[in-house]
């Protein structure tokens, strides 16, 4: 999982498209909030189906919430 953000980063910079590790607060607390949930969800150890929408419709609100969040000047 360590290796994920470096090689983005390279791989953007190979193909032109610029990535930074410069987060605004709005993507670590999706971030943050993504991972407490699935966390929760499979800190029993089996899961169900019912979970599995749960978490299907919490990355759904967070992909809508990204798709109507502004684009703030500077953080971009």
């Amino acid at each position: 999982m360590s290796i994920v953000a470096p090689v983005l980063v390279i791989g953007g910079w190979i193909i032109g498209q610029p990535m930074d590790l410069n987060f605004n607060p709005f993507e670590l607390v999706a971030v943050a909030v993504s991972v407490l949930i699935a966390n929760s969800i499979s800190s029993d150890g089996n899961s169900n189906w019912l979970e599995g929408v749960l978490l299907l419709a919490t990355y759904a609100i967070i992909a809508l919430a990204f798709f109507f969040h502004p684009v703030i000047e500077g953080f971009a």
